[in-house]
């Protein structure tokens, strides 16, 4: 086992931030789908990735591909792969499953089929008639796509954006995984000013922290394979020192949250604390027309609300508008901005730079980026020694 096949999940939209991520940590194999990019790697890889990779939703095993146009070809081909090499005598193996364009379309039947060729398998290698269950959780499923079958297992549990952090909800929450990836595409560095001045329960600059700091993203939670006999408590307690050494202790940063409501911001400050942030990060109660800088070249990046609900439309245009009025003061600053508004740019007065289509949950949006002019070089490094003033960053 030796060598084995991964795959990452991703948003729609946020595949090549995931390769990206993939190929940082040392994995060159990569291939880059619709949802996914799979990359052949070693045992190590499935601890490293479930910590480290921020903007991906799940890291599966992909344990087998093949045609399936009937029952008996799905059976037989699902039995003939190495389940056992993976999964021990008392482990639990549900078996979730869906099916798109397919012959066979009825997900619950393949997920019945799936599962009896799991037990058959198993029955031949442990010589019993019976599996309890009760041991540690690997969750299979069957994906059919155009006839076409891949069966995988996840290695995660909880999906990756569940970091461990958010212990409290708030209304909306945008997810870690898209935070994350809105930050690595606007390449931010940690030397220059970020804000989020609708920063709800503070996700964003939260995740900016995690990045500036170069904080593993899944350090504080736990993944169903840490219980997996196959990967070695070995490998997780590496991997997790690998992290600890890897983070940034004297990182100076200038992260900022803002929003108008001022119980939401108590969770945010919460999420920083129980992030390990502490301080790191500041929260302010100001409405965005008070947004005010000394400092040049720095980011904005936000979510702003995007006035689904009904009787909210005026609301938001007038929002826009003003959005618009005040970064345009910030003329050598970058901003970057995701929306489901239809017409975002007409009311914000100025066309991006670049547009990106990306889903806030089943939410299609566009990420809109301005790019600001690149600080001389004398002024690199410098933004956060400015001094600022009282209610002025």
């Amino acid at each position: 086992m030796s060598r084995i096949e991964l795959i990452a999940t991703s948003t729609f939209g946020l595949e090549a931030v995931v390769a990206r991520e993939v190929r940082e940590l040392g994995y060159e194999e990569v291939a880059v789908e619709n949802g996914k990019v799979t990359f052949t790697a070693d045992l190590m890889a499935i601890c490293r990735c479930n910590l480290w990779i921020r903007s991906a939703d799940r890291v599966l095993i992909k344990m087998g591909e093949f045609r399936a146009q009937t029952f008996e070809e799905l059976f037989q081909q699902t039995r003939a792969l190495p389940w056992p090499d993976w999964i021990p005598l008392d482990a639990a193996f549900p078996v979730d499953g869906k099916s798109i364009n397919s012959k066979l379309f009825s997900v619950p039947d393949c997920q019945a089929i799936v599962k009896k060729a799991i037990v058959e398998k198993m029955k031949d290698t442990y010589r019993r008639n019976w599996f309890d269950e009760t041991g540690p959780r690997y969750r299979v499923e069957v994906a059919l796509l155009k006839d076409v079958a891949i069966l995988t297992m996840d290695t995660s549990g909880a999906g990756l954006h569940k970091r461990g952090y958010r212990k409290l909800g708030s209304e909306a929450p945008l997810k870690e995984t898209l935070a994350a990836a809105m930050i690595m595409l606007s390449r931010w560095r940690s030397d220059r000013v970020l804000i989020d001045p609708f920063c709800g329960s503070g996700t964003i600059p939260i995740e900016a922290a995690l990045i500036g700091l170069n904080i593993a993203p899944g350090l504080k939670r736990e993944f169903d394979a840490e219980r997996w006999p196959v990967v070695p408590g070995s490998m997780w307690l590496r991997a997790r020192e690998e992290a600890g050494d890897a983070e940034i202790g004297d990182c100076k940063l200038a992260v900022h949250g803002f929003d108008i409501d001022k119980e939401v911001l108590s969770l945010a400050r919460y999420h920083a604390r129980q992030a390990g942030l502490g301080d790191l990060v500041t929260f302010q109660e100001k409405p965005v027309s008070e947004l005010r800088t000394r400092n040049k070249y720095g980011y904005i990046v936000c979510n702003p609300p995007y006035g689904i609900r009904l009787g909210e439309a005026s609301e938001i245009e007038r929002l826009y508008r003003e959005m618009g009025s005040v970064f345009k003061e910030l003329d050598t600053w970058s901003y970057y901005i995701l929306s489901a508004h239809p017409e975002f740019e007409r009311l914000f007065g100025s066309r991006p730079d670049k547009k990106r289509k990306l889903y806030n949950g089943r939410i299609q949006c566009n990420f809109y980026q301005y790019f600001g002019p690149r600080p001389p070089r004398r002024e690199a490094g410098r933004e956060l020694q400015e001094p600022a003033a009282k209610n002025v960053l």
